[in-house]
């Protein structure tokens, strides 16, 4: 048997899949036990929703069936009073708790829900995080940037205000919206879909990316176009393309590669040299 941390990862696998295909009923004891010790794993960041490639060039690996234990503690809970002082909730799911132990800083009132995790050094200002995401050590999360259920954040990566990166927890096997480390995404940007940020990557305000928005590389002769991955070091910023329909011919969204970031310096140093090199807003 597979053993996370000495957690039966194999046998919560066969459990919570049979449950969601409907061949467990939902009050079977051994079923709740595998999807509240999935979720607290998650919480916990001994599990998480996807795993990082194992090497340079590699794939993410999403883990449905973590996604599909998310859905089941939905269907297995039932919504109850919180109260956070004067402030009342009603849901199913609490707020993160013990979070000086985790050395994770929360500005009232950013919320991180049970069985997401957070990093040590991680800033939440009044933003919030969703169940099943995961956000990297030293990440910025700035105000009322939200981070969607299962997406993955990674280290020292700034969200700025008003960042909206999207939860994918349906279809349980599609790839969750990911930001690798190092990255800064600026102000208003929306990352939805499963869409890719490479390490390193700049996007400047404003950008919208979605699985079928075209990423379009204009930095030499020939422009080159690819959907839903941003490469490592790139900065992008928002941009029009002519499209012809039946009335006429209009602007579409797409979003412009018009450089690169230097990889070899001090991360700081190199950000703020291609904001400056650029000229992007942020």
């Amino acid at each position: 048997m597979s053993v996370v941390n000495e957690l039966p990862v194999e046998r919560w696998q066969r459990t919570i899949s049979a449950g969601f295909a409907g061949t467990r009923p939902l009050d079977d004891a051994e079923l709740r036990g595998a999807v509240e010790g999935a979720v607290a794993a998650l919480d916990a960041g001994t599990l998480r929703v996807a795993s990082p490639p194992e090497r340079a060039g590699g794939e993410w690996v999403t883990h449905s069936w973590l996604k599909q234990a998310i859905l089941l503690y939905f269907r297995i809970h039932v919504s109850s009073t919180i109260h956070a002082g004067e402030l009342e909730y009603f849901d199913k799911v609490p707020p993160k708790r013990n979070l000086e132990a985790a050395g994770v800083r929360v500005v009232p009132p950013g919320v991180a829900r049970y069985g997401s995790f957070l990093e040590p050094g991680v800033i939440l200002m009044p933003g919030f995080v969703n169940i099943g995401a995961r956000v990297g050590e030293g990440t910025m999360v700035d105000t009322w940037a939200t981070v969607g259920s299962c997406a993955q954040v990674g280290r020292h990566v700034h969200l700025s205000g008003g960042v909206g990166i999207g939860g994918v927890l349906e279809p349980p096997q599609a790839q969750p919206v990911i930001v690798e480390d190092d990255a800064f995404i600026g102000s208003r940007v929306i990352v939805v879909e499963g869409v890719r940020i490479g390490a390193g990557a700049v996007l400047g305000a404003g950008v919208v990316l979605t699985a079928s928005t075209p990423i379009v590389d204009v930095t030499s002769f020939k422009a080159g176009e690819t959907k839903g991955f941003v490469p490592p070091l790139s900065v992008v910023i928002p941009g029009t393309r002519t499209k012809k329909f039946a009335a006429g011919d209009y602007g579409v969204p797409c979003a412009l590669i018009i450089g690169k970031r230097k990889g070899s310096t001090d991360t700081k140093t190199s950000l703020n040299d291609a904001l400056r090199e650029y000229g992007v807003a942020v």
